[in-house]
């Protein structure tokens, strides 16, 4: 009998894409776009049909002749010269943000900026964010939500319902990405009412919820790129073909307004450039930043883990706790040099003090509160709630002002799982945090004092920075003769460092004007850490005085200030900037030492007797390998010096010097060409190895 076989049930047809699914939503929002666009176009051509001349003034002072709702930035970088109008991304008009392609529409003021301003490279990136949600709702029928320019590159958020994407789906957004680039599509812009623009994104909860957040009488810009329409305040590029070259670099998971209650999101990452050698400097830069990632020397030096019983809190292991506490040793001097207090405050409070201090009412989400004995605490976030309590503790005189109250207090923040990132972004740190409590008449003085230390310690770490004064923003608090003596102050303090500042108008906080400082590492990356800030405010809050030369009360001026800013996150900073390669003065392991044979190990260890004595970390590899074998791995784990000692160092109280980097300097009598030498180089703070200076100085003499 034939064998017979289970009849095949039929094929079932495969359901439409999530794209497909999307279209018709798709479809009608390019319908109104067109609707819209229609009109826009109709207002123009009204007006160019007016032939009303305009004035448009260039930063030189020069005038450019132009026609209303004809002449477009570009026009008049045209007119200048080609390449300026090719090298133009962004147009000011009257200080606002501008299309280079849209029209003007009256007498102006004009600046262009290009891909290396700062400006330029926003415009560039965030456009490039158009693409990728383009390429999102293309290749996934996502929801897009945001998608900002960020430091360097871009991300958009998305939400694609239970799918996550890997990193393996990257190619594909990055294929689809470059197509629409080949496309040339224009971006083209449209103004629309509150109520147009619910209707015209009515399927994307996410979009309407952030224009249901607008005022009723609101009005919104749109940009269309190919089929996809975005909410947008602008400005754009002309069009997708001025990218030159993309790399999608990553997806992750993020969470709707940052918060892990809401819709899980998916977060994918991004960069363009203009030309492709940048991009090659950038995929350099990034590879040379996984090797110095902060998480993965912490891993192979043994400095520090965390573990999921206390996420986003530290656990420092002896290696990393030197380093640690060597940095918090180092402010200390400089408090001593610069007259500082330290104090001691609590860390557990009960909640009207965050109350008196504003915290409660918009900073609770990010605190630890509990219950005790049916009153409400809070793990402190920030010392200066503290530092006022102490400062009101009793009456004050203006004799004793300024107190300047240093405190490396443990601070927690309730950071969001998501948020935590190594060392950069923590629950529990500590910071190198002060509060100046001084008169008007001081302000000047002590802000000075500050930049000026602020300047020592960087330049000890080698790191370089810019600063910018954040002025009196349009809500402010106070009175405007303060906040313009408070501003005085700080330009003061600018003017006196003979460094180059920005103005950053309009972007200081409610309370009082500040100084923002960005410091750059050895790959250039930027990082906020030290900050200084003038508050008119709390002394209000705390109701503090202090008793005037005329015996009257008269309320002190608070100055916050921070150089480290948190000592985790410089942590972080330090290990990438030094790629591990810690100074010998900041160094967990200072000096190895190897002894040739059984014979040479006492004098080993006598070595590292006499080193201890002075405070250094040392070490003797007294196993039975090899010594070049040993010599290497000193080397690999970092050490600043290796001594290798035998008999004949032994006899003659010597030690033979290499480095890490494997430079030998040969022998030393120990006292005194050894352990001179280490304690300059750890008094001077030096990066660099102090053995052979004097040889190279005295060379470099002779030369001459």
């Amino acid at each position: 009998m034939a064998d017979t076989e289970a009849p095949v049930a039929p094929t079932e047809p495969a359901g439409p894409s999530p794209y497909e699914e999307k279209a018709p939503y798709y479809g009608k929002r390019i319908e109104l776009f067109e609707k819209y666009f229609e009109r826009e176009g109709a207002k123009v051509e009204e007006a160019k049909s007016k032939n009303e001349p305009i004035k448009v003034v260039m930063p030189d002072g020069a005038i450019k002749e132009g026609i209303k709702f004809v002449t477009s930035p570009w026009d008049i970088a045209m007119g200048i010269h080609k390449k300026l109008a090719q090298g133009s991304l962004l147009a000011h008009v009257d200080g606002q943000d501008w299309d280079m392609r849209r029209p003007l529409e009256g007498d102006c003021s004009l600046k262009l900026f290009g891909f290396d301003d700062p400006e330029g490279k926003e415009l560039y990136w965030h456009s490039s964010a158009h693409v990728l949600g383009e390429a999102l709702e293309l290749e996934y029928g996502a929801d897009l939500t945001i998608g900002p320019a960020i430091e360097e590159g871009f991300y958009y958020d998305c939400y694609l319902g239970e799918r996550t994407l890997s990193a393996s789906e990257t190619d594909g957004i990055q294929k689809r990405m470059e197509a629409i680039i080949k496309e040339k599509q224009p971006f083209q812009r449209i103004v629309v009412s509150r109520a147009e623009a619910l209707e015209m994104f009515q399927e994307n909860k996410f979009k309407v919820e952030l224009i249901s957040n607008l005022p009723e009488d609101a009005t919104i810009s749109c940009y269309r790129c190919g089929p996809m329409v975005d909410l947008c305040r602008g400005p754009h590029l002309p069009d997708t073909a001025w990218i030159k070259t993309v790399s999608v670099n990553q997806c992750s998971r993020a969470h709707w307004r940052a918060d892990v209650t809401k819709d899980p999101l998916v977060r994918v990452y991004a960069v363009t450039f203009p030309d492709k050698k940048l991009m090659a400097e950038y995929k350099l830069r990034i590879e040379e930043a996984k090797k110095r990632d902060h998480r993965l020397i912490g891993l192979n030096q043994e400095l520090f883990f965390f573990h999921t019983l206390s996420p986003g809190s530290c656990f420092f292991l002896p290696q990393g706790a030197k380093i640690y506490n060597k940095m918090m040793e180092f402010i200390r001097e400089k408090y001593w040099e610069y007259e500082y207090d330290e104090v001691i405050t609590p860390n557990v409070y009960n909640f009207d003090l965050w109350k008196t201090s504003g915290h409660a009412a918009h900073y609770k989400e990010n605190m630890f509160s509990f219950d005790v004995e049916k009153a409400e605490f809070g793990l402190k976030p920030m010392n200066c709630p503290g530092h006022c309590v102490m400062f009101g503790n009793r009456k004050r005189s203006f004799r004793e002002l300024p107190m300047r109250l240093a405190d490396f207090g443990v601070l927690h923040r309730n950071e969001f799982s998501g948020a935590l990132h190594g060392l950069t972004r923590v629950r529990r740190f500590q910071q190198d945090d002060a509060h100046i409590f001084c008169r008007q008449d001081q302000m000047e003085k002590e802000l000075a004092a500050f930049v000026k230390m602020l300047d020592e310690v960087y330049e000890v770490f080698g790191l370089t920075y810019e600063m910018k004064l954040s002025t009196r923003p349009e809500g402010y608090l106070g009175e405007l003769e303060t906040w313009n003596k408070a501003e005085a102050a700080l330009e003061a303090a600018l003017n006196g460092t003979g460094k180059e500042w920005k103005l950053n108008p309009g972007d200081g906080a409610f309370y009082g004007p500040k100084i923002d400082i960005t410091v750059f590492d050895a790959l250039k990356r930027r990082f906020q850490c030290a900050t200084v800030q003038l508050d008119f405010q709390l002394p209000i809050r705390f109701n503090l005085s202090y008793v005037s030369e005329a015996n009257e009360p008269e309320r002190p001026i608070i100055i916050h200030r921070a150089i480290l800013g948190s000592v985790e996150r410089m942590f972080a900073i330090l290990t990438e900037h030094f790629a591990g390669k810690w100074p010998f003065w900041l160094s967990p392991r200072q000096v190895m030492i190897v002894p040739v044979s059984e014979q040479s190990r006492d004098y080993a260890h006598e070595v590292r007797s006499v080193l201890r004595k002075e405070g250094f970390y040392c070490e003797v590899d007294d196993t039975d390998r090899k010594m070049q074998k040993k010599v290497r791995e000193a080397q690999l784990e970092q050490w600043n010096y290796i001594l290798v000692v035998g008999e004949g160092e032994k006899t003659n109280r010597t030690v033979n010097i290499r480095t890490r980097d494997n430079v030998v300097h040969g022998e030393h009598k120990l006292e005194e060409g050894l352990l001179d030498t280490l304690l300059e180089e750890r008094r001077t703070k030096s990066l660099t190895c102090l053995f052979g200076v004097e040889k190279s100085a005295a060379a470099a003499a002779e030369k001459a």
